[in-house]
């Protein structure tokens, strides 16, 4: 048992039911109550302007801290601001065991932060702690500054600069791009290319390709710059349930019996050659990773 959590201590964590009121509860106990229960957290977010201090959030027992991260940033109507920059902190209160809680008051506790998983849940960690023993912090990462040419996105626009992480991808590079417009279009619509003007090429960037450890592998950023392209070739996926091609049924048609053998073996020939001319033609790969202006 945790000597300073709630546990310890006999008092279970309060929720707040959907009656308004605060109820104590065992997780152990009722599992399905704390899932659907909500509390609420203080969250210290100086590193996103100085005059923030801390935001108190009401969450679930089962809001991650990825999803905190996004809902400070987008109450703040931060849409440039990439999420994976930022991270939550705990800082715990380490304190002694019950026989010496009398020193308490002399001897301060040991102060402690942690550093949270993205899939972290704060509410459930905060109730293993009493008040006052646990703090959030948001924080953020090193990242590096990208230039995105997006005139296809916004005709007056020539491009864009945002601070991104290392590891965020091309379609989080895309959607972030799509947050600053307020464009309800698909990540899938568009790509990413690497353009190179020394060498005249364009290389189709892959959507698990981190842009930034892309730029990394530059020889100068004068000759290279990142250019955001609409698929013409995207198709949308349909909403209805899928259903797979059924056999053909052979007809039974007064025609169909009457044909000869030779006209049935002209016609084998033809489908085989019909199928073997489409089975080479989708062989062939849709767009080349390379391509020469």
């Amino acid at each position: 048992m945790n000597s300073g959590g709630s546990w310890a201590t006999g008092a279970a964590p309060e929720v707040q039911g959907k009656d308004g009121e605060k109820h104590q509860v065992h997780s152990a106990l009722n599992p399905s109550f704390v899932a659907e229960s909500r509390t609420t957290i203080k969250v210290y977010a100086r590193c996103l302007r100085p005059d923030i201090e801390y935001k108190t959030l009401s969450i679930t027992f089962q809001t991650t801290c990825r999803e905190v991260v996004t809902s400070l940033l987008n109450k703040y109507r931060m849409r440039h601001r990439d999420p994976n920059l930022f991270y939550l902190t705990m800082e715990v209160t380490v304190r002694k065991a019950e026989l010496y809680s009398q020193l308490l008051r002399l001897i301060p506790g040991v102060r402690t932060v942690l550093v949270l998983d993205e899939d972290a849940r704060p509410a459930v960690l905060q109730s293993c702690h009493p008040r006052g023993d646990s703090r959030f912090s948001l924080q953020m990462r090193h990242g590096g500054l990208v230039k995105i040419y997006d005139s296809v996105l916004m005709s007056g626009s020539q491009y864009k600069s945002l601070l991104i992480s290392d590891r965020t991808t091309v379609d989080e590079l895309i959607q972030i791009l799509l947050s600053c417009y307020n464009s309800k279009e698909r990540v899938e619509q568009f790509s990413l290319y690497e353009v190179c003007r020394s060498q005249e090429y364009q290389r189709k960037l892959h959507p698990d390709d981190c842009p930034l450890n892309v730029q990394h592998c530059w020889s100068s950023s004068n000759e290279f710059h990142f250019l955001i392209r609409r698929n013409l070739d995207f198709r949308p996926r349909r909403k209805g349930p899928w259903t797979p091609e059924l056999p053909s049924i052979p007809s039974t048609s007064r025609q169909n019996e009457s044909a000869t053998p030779q006209q049935s073996s002209l016609e084998r020939e033809t489908q085989n050659k019909s199928s073997s001319s489409s089975s080479s033609s989708t062989s062939y790969a849709d767009y080349e990773n390379y391509f020469y202006i």
